[in-house]
């Protein structure tokens, strides 16, 4: 049996950048890269439906299959065959209500290995913003290569991988300034750094022109050939394009049609009296053929004996017995290592993506500009509202407002950033993970401890703007436990917004937000006035407690009235009842309050809100864990 010792003979993609060779360092990585078959056997998938007679919808019927390395595959079929179900099934995305075997060069899969071995690029061009692409490329190596290579590596792997995909002209161009194809050929080089031997791709010419598609697919078939195994979606391909593919899998009504290569599929259907005319794109053909054609979509399938048969020439580049049963144990048990962890550490981790957001940050000046003149114009609005009541005790209970307006300046400020923010930034996020660049723990607390410095400086422009106008007590400490509990404030807000960012869209988040937050903004004004609640409404008493708000105004009412303030003056000589801040405090239930608990209060509610955020994040990351609970759920209910 013939075995190729290295991949370097496969031809390389041509270009004016590359002159056709593959640049030495890299084509040494790629020699290393194992060669990876998947088979897949009676694959079946259903899911669960909310209308009809049945509540379980079947979307592929034991379909069989078999992608090589060092094949282009098309995933193909009119729309609701079942292409992207097979896809993601594929590519592990999905696994929830899934039955059948799925192997690799002979063995059954493991899938936190294969994980490590394959990448999927999904339809979105889902790029970081504000990044340059040699930026990107080179947070990408950082995450995915590790410290097993030095700076200089990293930096040559990024180089060779650019100049490999032609985008090292635009090596200094941000991400959202690249034209469509650029993203595209972008997206997979980024996830070509670490060299996956697999990779999957979601439609990648959509939003294309016949132009930009052709280099898109010749770039595919180019990378193939160099050994891996590429598998990708994609609609209604010219003849010319479709010609590119060294393999068509062809599906509708969740049964294979066709299985083989491309140049096979005309004497394929001319064989079962299906024949295409020379005018035609054979890909459309079959599609239209098949296309509200039950009985030929069974008569096919029946020919393909459901993916079982494959139509391929004897001359394929990668023989389908090429691994013998003690190749397959070496690259099982030796070639690839067993060890699941991630390629860098937790704390590399955080450090790279905590430079990475703060470096974006920095770089979006529309939103910077936005929240300060957020901040600046709202402090001055507040501020004017209020302006020189701080020191007169005729309106002690107006300035009281002044902090209640800035509590809730700060509740919905920050409930809502991460409402509409969020969303989009974890569609990126989800990506990322998945491919395994890095773990939850480390993007969430990097994202957590990027979002504080902007907190802390916008919110201090505010309080300094609204606080002087007012005329509130000119006393550092004062000043300083007010603007602190106001952050404090902020950041429970922002724990909030960032619980239901991550169970909502920016849509519904921004309707469920604010109706979530108005509760604890009742419960923190609830018996302002009426004293001390706790001995005669104990109950109310303990939901207020529970109010992260109530915290914050307690504390920014002590730090304006409290801890032995002087007397307040009293305009027109007039009688001023609350021109002792203690009386003020004693009405509304403050008198015995302390700093202290309000810390406490305030920080376990931040701790609480950022708990339940990564608890649905994590949710929403294991698909399979919550499909299977919603199906032992429905189980339950049945037997009911």
């Amino acid at each position: 049996m013939e075995k190729i010792e290295s991949i370097s003979n496969y031809p390389a993609l041509i270009s004016s950048e590359n002159s056709g060779k593959i640049l030495p360092e890299y084509d040494s990585r790629l020699s290393k890269t194992p060669m990876i078959n998947i088979d897949f056997e009676d694959l079946t998938y259903t899911v669960r439906v909310t209308s009809g007679k049945t509540n379980k919808k079947l979307v592929l019927n034991k379909v069989n299959g078999c992608f090589r390395a060092g094949e282009l595959t098309a995933l193909m079929g009119p729309s609701g065959a079942g292409k992207s179900s097979l896809m993601n099934i594929l590519a592990g995305y999905v696994s929830a209500g899934v039955t059948g075997i799925i192997q690799t060069n002979g063995c059954r899969r493991d899938l936190k290995q294969f994980n490590k071995l394959s990448t999927y690029i999904m339809q979105e061009d889902l790029l970081q913003p504000h990044l340059t692409v040699h930026e990107a490329m080179c947070i990408a190596a950082d995450l995915k290569l590790g410290d097993q290579y030095t700076l200089s590596e990293k930096l040559a792997t990024v180089d060779d991988v650019l100049a490999t995909l032609g985008l090292s002209k635009c090596r200094d161009v941000r991400g959202e300034m690249l034209s469509g194809g650029q993203r595209k050929r972008l997206s997979v080089a980024l996830e070509l750094v670490n060299n996956p031997p697999v990779i999957f791709l979601d439609e990648p010419t959509t939003g294309l022109d016949s132009v930009a598609i052709k280099q898109s697919v010749t770039l595919l078939k180019s990378l193939a050939q160099q050994g891996r195994t590429i598998v990708c979606t994609i609609h209604q391909p010219t003849s010319s394009i479709f010609q590119l593919f060294d393999q068509a899998y062809f599906l509708a009504n969740g049964k294979c049609v066709y299985h083989g290569a491309t140049n096979m599929l005309v004497p394929y259907l001319s064989s079962v009296g299906l024949s295409c005319p020379t005018t035609y794109n054979p890909a459309d053909y079959i599609i239209e053929v098949i296309h509200g054609n039950p009985e030929t979509i069974q008569t096919l399938s029946s020919e393909m004996n459901d993916g079982r048969v494959k139509k391929w020439e004897k001359s394929a580049t990668v023989p389908s017995n090429y691994y013998t049963r003690q190749e397959e144990n070496v690259y099982n048990n030796t070639t690839i290592n067993t060890n699941y962890n991630f390629p860098t550490t937790f704390w590399s981790q955080f450090n790279i993506l905590l430079r990475r957001k703060m470096l974006q940050t920095r770089r979006n000046l529309t939103m910077l500009y936005i929240q300060f003149a957020h901040h600046f114009v709202s402090g001055m609005l507040l501020g004017g509202i209020f302006l020189g009541l701080g020191n007169d005790g005729k309106y002690a209970v107006a300035n009281f407002k002044y902090g209640l307006s800035c509590l809730v300046f700060f509740m919905y400020t920050y409930v809502m950033i991460p409402v509409l923010v969020f969303p989009s930034e974890f569609k990126i996020a989800r990506r990322e993970y998945f491919n395994r660049w890095y773990g939850l723990k480390a993007y969430y607390w990097a994202h957590t401890l990027s979002t504080i410095p902007p907190m802390i400086i916008f919110g201090i422009i505010f309080m300094i703007v609204s606080y002087l106008l007012s005329s509130q007590p000119i006393e550092s400490s004062r000043f300083a436990w007010f603007a602190f509990f106001g952050i404090l404030t902020g950041l429970c807000s922002e724990g909030l917004g960032l619980a239901v960012a991550a169970n909502f869209s920016s849509t519904n988040g921004s309707i469920v937000g604010p109706a979530t937050a108005v509760p604890f903004l009742a419960l923190s004004v609830y018996g302002i006035g009426a004293g001390d609640l706790s001995s005669d409404e104990p109950y109310m008493t303990f939901l207020m407690s529970l109010s992260y708000l109530r915290y914050g105004l307690v504390g920014m009412t002590e730090s304006i009235f409290g801890y032995n303030r002087t007397s307040l003056g009293c305009s027109d000589d007039l009688y001023c009842h609350y021109k002792h801040p203690q009386m003020l405090l004693k009405d509304l239930g403050m008198e015995s309050a302390t700093y202290t608990n309000q810390v406490i209060g305030l920080t376990v509610c931040i701790i609480l809100f950022r708990v339940i955020a990564y608890l649905s994040l994590r949710y929403r990351l294991t698909a399979e864990f919550s499909n299977r609970i919603l199906n032992y759920a429905a189980k339950v209910l049945r037997h009911q």
